[in-house]
This record gives structure tokens, C-alpha cells and sequence, in this order.
């Protein structure tokens, strides 16, 4: 590698754990444009709180934040995302967060209501922001169903805004939606339907695009010439525990950032979930690390080597 662009900094192992409930999950990335550091959103859980009954503790909470000053090899808990939408008992899940001409823009989860279970309305919201800490509502997106959560957006080369997002009616299946401005959106179909999964996440790296979907059991991983059709790749990624610690399950739920050269996968792990206590339902269980690993390209396949060193270097996104 050229040495005008060194390798970064070791990644902390774990990289991040929320330190109010520990129970970080789902992550994205953002470049903060005044303050120059890079940020991290995260669905945060109630892992550590007592006597919350069957899934309740997954509901309930607001987005947490962590910065990182040094490329995100290191984090440091922010605080949590001020959002003018959804008060009471209400779930704010899995953001997406980008910036584009001038403003910041979340498209973000919401469950209505403390459930037990994994029932309840969900739906995506699109808020925006002059800061990237308090955000307002600009409108509830039309999609294809009143159980949608875990959208990701990407601009393609034609200008073309697109909304990947999990639908849970068909079989929890990954649709599509577009737009040309950010604001309006119109629906594209479904994508990918061949397994179940959740958390889409679609890059451009190393001459393709690709999308990497959580399925419970690794992170599968689709590829395409421009981003219409999708081919899957036989392995799924981080679906073999690592050995580092908080790293010895299966990875899930992922957002990359593509760096020059380079991709960053960063994914959540539930550490406790091993062993004889796997099946468990304790603090332990429900727990969550932020974890990172760089991604390659070996024989037309994406891998992770989560068992090596990864060396971070984010650096600022090109404008645009």
C-alpha cells in the first residue's frame, strides 16, 4: 500500500459498547461536515435493564451516537439523536443518515408501542437536520406495507436516488424504492426474495455494486454489474465466529463505508449468545458489541478476515 496512504490504526476490539444500556446494534456511518470527525448511529437496546419481558427490551429506546476523531479505529459515546418524532412509547430503529446538498437527512425505523413480541406496526420516516443531532419530520414514507424497517440510500450514476428497505408481510423480502429528490418516493418492486433477511446495505466497491442482507445465520451477500439485477455469492460473510473478543458469534445487521480503496464493514455482535448459556435469555444474551472489519475482494467473492488486525483509515468523503 502507498505510503501517502498509510494502513490507519488498529481497530479497538470490541470497537463500541453502549455504555448506558449495552445494547448497541444495527450501525451506520456519517462524515459530520462542521465538526470534521466521523459519527456513529446505532439502534440501542435496554440489554442491561432488569425485568423487561419477552422482547420488550429491544423496544423503547432512541438512537444512540458515538465520534470517532481518529479515522474509526476508536469511539466515544455521544449521547442520543434528538428526533421530533414519535413521543411516548415509541422505538426508534436502524437509521440510515447521509448528507447531500447542504443537509443532513435520516431515514429512520419507528414502531409504535412496547411489544413483547416482534408484532406492531413499523414504518419509515424521513427527517432532516442542519447539525446531525436534532432532527424534524418531513413526512412518513409510502412503501409497500404498515411493516417496513431498515432502509438504506444510495445515489446511482443517472441521479436517481434509491431506498432498499426490508418488508416483513412478503416473508421479510428486501424492496426497492426511488427518488429524485429525497422528499418524494415511488415504489421500484422487490428485489431480493430468495431468503429472508434484513438490514440491506448497497456500496460501490472495487468495480461492482453489492449488497450485503443480515439472514440470521452470517450476512449474505449479493453482486451486480449496476445495481438492476443481483447475483448471490455462495458464502455468506462473518457467518464463522471470530476470535477476538465480543467477536466469537456470528456477525449481524451492517453498514460499509467505502474509503478510497478500501470498504469497512462495521456489524454488531450478541457475545453472550455462545456456549452452554447460547440459548439463554439474560443480560449476557441480550448484550451488544460494534464491531469492524475490512472488506476484499479474493477470486470475484466479497471476504471479511475478521480474525485479522483491521487497520481503519476513513477519510472524509469526496463532496458531491
Amino acid at each position: 500500500m502507498s505510503s501517502a496512504y498509510p494502513a490507519g490504526i488498529a481497530a479497538a476490539q470490541p470497537l463500541f459498547r453502549d455504555p448506558v444500556y449495552d445494547g448497541a446494534a444495527d450501525p451506520v456511518l456519517l462524515w459530520h461536515q462542521t465538526e470534521q470527525k466521523w459519527l456513529l448511529y446505532y439502534t440501542n437496546r435496554r440489554a442491561n435493564v432488569p425485568g423487561l419481558a419477552g422482547f420488550s427490551w429491544v423496544h423503547g429506546t432512541r438512537i444512540g451516537v458515538a465520534e470517532s476523531t481518529d479515522g474509526g479505529a476508536n469511539w466515544r459515546y455521544r449521547g442520543v439523536a434528538d428526533i421530533d418524532y414519535g413521543a411516548g412509547d415509541v422505538s426508534h430503529w436502524a437509521p440510515e443518515v447521509l448528507w447531500h446538498a447542504g443537509r443532513y437527512h435520516m431515514y429512520l425505523s419507528v414502531v409504535p408501542g412496547i411489544h413483547e413480541d416482534w408484532s406492531g406496526q413499523r414504518f419509515i420516516v424521513h427527517l432532516t437536520s442542519e447539525d446531525a443531532f436534532h432532527w424534524h419530520y418531513q413526512s412518513t414514507l409510502p412503501l409497500v406495507s404498515d411493516r417496513v424497517i431498515d432502509a438504506c440510500v444510495l445515489r446511482m450514476p443517472g441521479g436517481v436516488w434509491r431506498l432498499w428497505y426490508k418488508d416483513e408481510v412478503t416473508n421479510n423480502s428486501i424492496w426497492l424504492a426511488e427518488s429524485d429528490d429525497l422528499y418524494t418516493w415511488r415504489q421500484a418492486g422487490q428485489v431480493i426474495g430468495d431468503h429472508p433477511g434484513e438490514g440491506p446495505k448497497v456500496f460501490h466497491f472495487a468495480g461492482r455494486y453489492w449488497m450485503i442482507v443480515d439472514q440470521w445465520r452470517g450476512i449474505a451477500v449479493y453482486h451486480s454489474p449496476d445495481g438492476e439485477a443481483w447475483t448471490p455469492q455462495p458464502r455468506r460473510i462473518l457467518a464463522t465466529p471470530g476470535a477476538g473478543e465480543d467477536d466469537q458469534v456470528m456477525g449481524g445487521h451492517a453498514d460499509v463505508v467505502v474509503s478510497r480503496e478500501r470498504a469497512f464493514c462495521f456489524y454488531f455482535t450478541h457475545p453472550g449468545r455462545r456456549g452452554a448459556g447460547k440459548d439463554k435469555d439474560t443480560t449476557e444474551q441480550r448484550r451488544t458489541s460494534i464491531q469492524v472489519v475490512e472488506l476484499t475482494v479474493s477470486e470475484g467473492e466479497l471476504v471479511a478476515m475478521r480474525d485479522e488486525v483491521t487497520y481503519v483509515r476513513l477519510e472524509p468523503p469526496t463532496p458531491g
